[in-house]
């Protein structure tokens, strides 16, 4: 049987920060990292919340994420702006990028930023909000390790590759729109397999094509594409906007998020 504990807000965040303090990660980016999960698990976005510790932890100590790198500003010409993630955590390069968005924003009215060589970015949705925060339409695409099949197809090509959308209100919180192209994120299939539930059939298949409700066997095979045929397109269109454009690994290149096997992932947005 599962035991649940139920914790501050603080405890939480410090025990997020500490794990990640203790393994070889900078205070700076621990802090990103720690406010980025507990932030997740606010929205109700647990698979991209504290349920992601373990797995970070073990890819530090294996080095497919390197926990102490500053991300590094490329260029920033007109409103194109580049950030490259240096193998590090996906949230300081994205903390980065929103900040030479808003200031570019300010002077030329529009911008658009590249983020290579990243990690896993949690929940999109929460990215493009800071920018409605600060007054800005925001839109995200980014793309993640193969999960989904090319439509038709039973072994995964293509990320989950999330689009996230926000807008400001005058006297609101701001709309946001934050989709996976799989039925579900794969975080949520993760987090069902942690704490041995089975998932609704229909959101993913096994290895042999097959549907399955067991998540560790989802986790093995494939994520259903959103929209059948037309989220596998979106899919695609995501791995070259994310991947291509920015010269990062397509998602069929990228090593896994859930282990610390391969070298670090490379992932873009």
């Amino acid at each position: 049987m599962i035991k649940t504990l139920q914790i501050t807000e603080k405890e939480a965040w410090d025990l997020a920060f500490n794990a990640l303090r203790n393994n070889q990660t900078s205070e700076h980016n621990a802090k990103e990292v720690a406010d980025a999960l507990i932030n997740a698990e606010f929205d109700g976005q647990a698979g991209h919340g504290l349920s992601r510790i373990p797995s970070y932890v073990e890819q530090l100590t294996a080095g497919k994420v390197k926990g102490n790198v500053a991300p590094s500003l490329l260029g920033s010409k007109g409103s194109v702006i580049r950030v490259d993630a240096n193998n590090g955590f996906a949230f300081p390069a994205i903390s980065l990028a929103i900040k030479e968005i808003t200031s570019t924003c300010k002077k030329y009215g529009i911008a658009a930023a590249s983020v290579s060589r990243s990690h896993h970015f949690g929940q999109a949705g929460r990215h493009v909000e800071r920018l409605a925060e600060q007054g800005l339409i925001g839109l995200m695409f980014g793309n993640t390790p193969k999960a989904i099949p090319p439509w038709g197809g039973s072994k995964p090509l293509f990320g989950t590759n999330p689009i996230a959308f926000s807008a400001p209100r005058d006297n609101d919180a701001p709309m946001v729109i934050d989709m996976s192209l799989s039925k579900v994120a794969r975080g949520k299939v993760m987090l069902a397999n942690q704490q041995n539930e089975k998932i609704p059939e229909g959101w993913a298949i096994d290895a042999e094509g097959k549907p399955t409700t067991d998540p560790k066997k989802a986790l093995a095979g494939a994520m259903l594409p959103i929209g059948d045929a037309k989220g596998s397109a979106l899919a695609l269109m995501v791995e070259i906007l994310a991947a291509g454009l920015t010269g990062s690994n397509f998602g069929f290149e990228a090593s896994s998020f859930l282990d610390a096997e391969g070298g670090s992932p490379g992932l873009g947005s």
